[in-house]
């Protein structure tokens, strides 16, 4: 383990982050290996069962890590995994690209750009390393390294847990934002489709507080902030491919 990568976050952004990029590959592959092992707590999709629904989705992962704006698409796995409970509307991300979607979310969204909207958002988190920060300033340094060393594997599953409830600081979030955009502009998806989760939720009154946004928390005129920047990158019409995500919606088991 080096130490060598004592980046300071932003003002705002929660802390240092002391990992480095293997640090991060290490530690979501253990977190990854702590999830598939609880299929109590996370029923995974199998995914050589259902061939075609993570054929889907890793297409809307290609076209987003072919985009040229992913900065570490070659270092991270990026692997998908569907949690079987159409009850939970969320999506995250682990260090070092282990991306979990569940189908609540899924079937919450209309197009397909919306749902690249989401992936996009969640490859942030993982591609700026905002995990590993936010984990650092709730754990501490010792705790996390001590993971990566093979001790205190007790905690492992706690912190895997929370990741799916790992809040993330405003900066954090109008970054990830932004990027999702940067990733979708130059693809063939409409990049709107950032704000189309949110328009949603606004459209609905809120709802009762989705999971989602438990997580991550809808600032006042987050809607507005996405498509300014949208337009600040040339307001490019793209596509939407709401028939195809129809047929993936009604596919899923």
């Amino acid at each position: 383990i080096v130490l060598s990568s004592c980046n300071k976050d932003k003002p705002g952004g929660g802390g240092i982050n002391l990992f480095t990029i293997q640090d991060d590959r290490a530690f979501g592959a253990q977190v990854a290996a702590e999830i598939d092992a609880d299929a109590q707590t996370y029923p995974i999709l199998d995914s050589a069962s259902n061939p075609a629904a993570y054929a889907f989705l890793y297409g809307i992962r290609d076209s987003i890590l072919n985009s040229g704006a992913v900065v570490h698409k070659d270092d991270f796995d990026w692997r998908l995994r569907i949690i079987k409970d159409d009850s939970v509307l969320n999506a995250f991300c682990t260090p070092g690209g282990y991306i979990y979607v569940y189908p609540g979310i899924i079937k919450f969204l209309s197009a397909e750009n919306e749902f690249a909207g989401v992936m996009g958002h969640e490859i942030a988190h993982a591609d700026e390393r905002h995990s590993t920060q936010a984990l650092t300033k709730a754990y501490g340094i010792d705790v996390l390294f001590s993971i990566l060393l093979g001790d205190n594997q007790g905690t492992l599953s706690q912190i895997a847990k929370s990741l799916i409830n790992l809040s993330y600081s405003r900066e954090n979030e109008t970054e990830s934002d932004r990027r999702s955009i940067e990733y979708l502009n130059p693809t063939a998806y409409d990049a709107r489709g950032v704000a189309r989760f949110f328009e949603k939720i606004i459209s609905k009154g809120g709802g009762s507080g989705p999971q989602f946004l438990s997580t991550h928390p809808n600032p006042e005129n987050r809607v507005e902030a996405i498509m300014a920047y949208w337009e600040t990158l040339g307001s490019k019409t793209g596509e939407t491919y709401e028939t195809r995500y129809k047929q993936f919606q009604n596919s899923l088991p």
